[in-house]
């Protein structure tokens, strides 16, 4: 992968174009933005919301492509094993980046070394909700159904290793109850099972649980961040509602393989920032609940060796594992 770094620098280069040029020429073909989970989840909506905001500063088209599978390591693996020329790049829930590693027995790539962090795009509240048919109105009503019927309750999750599967495995090891992991291929088909009592429970990133929760298919207890959301500011938190300390937050990061070309990180790095500045796109994002991030590359990188260390001190905690 090196070689073939220093292959397009030296073919930049001998057509006469410095460093800074390549990241000013390019891209000139259409870029691919993979999602690693099924459409219809956070990932996918902030996913499509930030394609389009490069499309218009880049001036080629930004395609989303969503590639589920092994909770985000499919999606991952083909963008780590791309080539690194900056036209594929992948947005992704913490999961492949910061959890899986310690999760998972063996991931096909490295998350330390396999890519280079482009922005922090967004951060997103986690929502604990119910289906409408159980009778909890409360965090408190909830723990104690569940003490009292233990192994009877399930939650669903977008897949193993996704922040709403240890928002709830954090939920079980912090409450004292024993509920039951449902994994899907992605958020939306656990919403659905939700939404019709196939599981009793589930947390899920606010974007993609706003409308149901605003259109009563299903019920919010409480949200799972040190804050209330501004979004929906009557759910309380789950750390007021009788479990201080508990605290879960969704976050969706930009990255491309490791051995892009700095100019092109660069340039990447610059327009996200413009971007993730501009009043339309916070304006979107708000609307799904969602905050701008602020960290771009070497900022990015720090942070994900923090959440990596975070959330391999909630796995083990939990003593949550995949196959």
């Amino acid at each position: 992968m090196m070689l073939h770094r220093r292959g397009l620098l030296a073919a930049a280069l001998a057509s006469g174009l410095t460093a800074p040029a390549l990241g000013q020429t390019w891209p000139d073909r259409p870029l691919r933005l993979i999602v690693p989970f099924p459409p219809g989840g956070s990932n996918d909506i902030i996913a499509r919301q930030l394609a389009e905001a490069l499309r218009e500063r880049l001036g080629q088209p930004v395609l989303v492509e969503n590639r589920a599978g092994a909770g985000g390591n499919v999606g991952a693996d083909s963008v780590a094993k791309a080539a690194p020329d900056g036209l594929t790049l992948l947005l992704t829930a913490p999961g492949p980046l910061a959890i899986n590693e310690h999760l998972f027995r063996s991931i096909p790539f490295n998350p330390q070394r396999d890519f280079a962090p482009v922005a922090l795009v967004a951060s997103v509240p986690i929502v604990l909700m119910v289906t409408n048919g159980l009778a909890a109105r409360s965090v408190a009503d909830l723990v104690a159904l569940a003490k009292r019927e233990p192994g009877k309750l399930a939650f669903g999750s977008s897949g193993n290793g996704s922040t709403n599967h240890l928002a709830g495995e954090l939920f079980k090891s912090m409450a004292g109850i024993e509920i039951v992991h449902v994994p899907y291929r992605g958020a939306a088909p656990a919403m659905t099972d939700l939404v019709g009592g196939q599981i009793q429970m589930m947390f899920d990133n606010m974007p993609a649980a706003l409308p149901q929760l605003r259109g009563g298919q299903v019920r919010g207890l409480a949200v799972a961040g040190a804050q209330r959301a501004e979004a929906a500011p009557d759910l309380p938190t789950v750390a007021e509602s009788g479990l201080p300390g508990f605290e879960a937050e969704a976050w969706f990061g930009l990255v491309a393989p490791a051995a892009t070309p700095e100019a092109v990180l660069q340039r990447l790095q610059a327009v996200c920032g413009e971007a993730l500045a501009d009043a339309a796109l916070r304006a979107r994002f708000a609307q799904g609940g969602a905050v701008p991030g602020a960290r771009l590359g070497a900022a990015f990188a720090t942070f994900l060796a923090e959440e990596r260390a975070k959330w391999g001190r909630v796995v083990a905690a939990s003593g949550a594992q995949a196959n």
